[in-house]
């Protein structure tokens, strides 16, 4: 008797690279973000919650741009080249996706951050407190 997992079979090898190559293109994890940032980032980290949840708890050096409040604008100071990674509050959260997609509508490149906050927590990493 097949369970859930195996009813389904895997993709072939080719597909499944391809699939899991792509992902890459569209999100980074929280510990290559901290190891850029302690090198000096070359992307700008959007933190992407509220003004008031940023400033209980944000990743240090993030600047906080609410997904909602994401238009051209905003943007003026980058070159349209400049990279943006999102992050919200972590898996339970679709606010790094909502801001990537905005992003994505203004023709700049993006990526998510997968884990948010609770992913910076869960790695060990601290956050800075205050408002930006």
């Amino acid at each position: 008797m097949k369970s859930g997992v195996t009813e389904i079979p895997a993709a072939p090898s080719p597909i499944a690279r391809e699939h899991f190559a792509a992902e890459f293109t569209f999100e980074t994890d929280c510990w290559d973000v901290h190891d850029a940032l302690s090198k000096g980032a070359d992307f700008v980290l959007l933190d992407v919650r509220s003004p008031t949840l940023f400033a209980k708890g944000h990743v240090p050096d993030a600047v906080n741009l609410p997904h909602g409040k994401i238009i051209r604008s905003k943007l003026a100071d980058w070159t349209e080249e400049t990279l943006f990674v999102t992050y919200c509050a972590g898996p339970h959260c679709n606010g790094a996706a909502r801001g990537a997609l905005r992003l994505a509508e203004l023709g700049r490149p993006v990526k998510i951050m997968a884990g948010g906050i609770a992913g910076w927590i869960d790695e060990g990493f601290e956050l800075a407190t205050g408002d930006a």
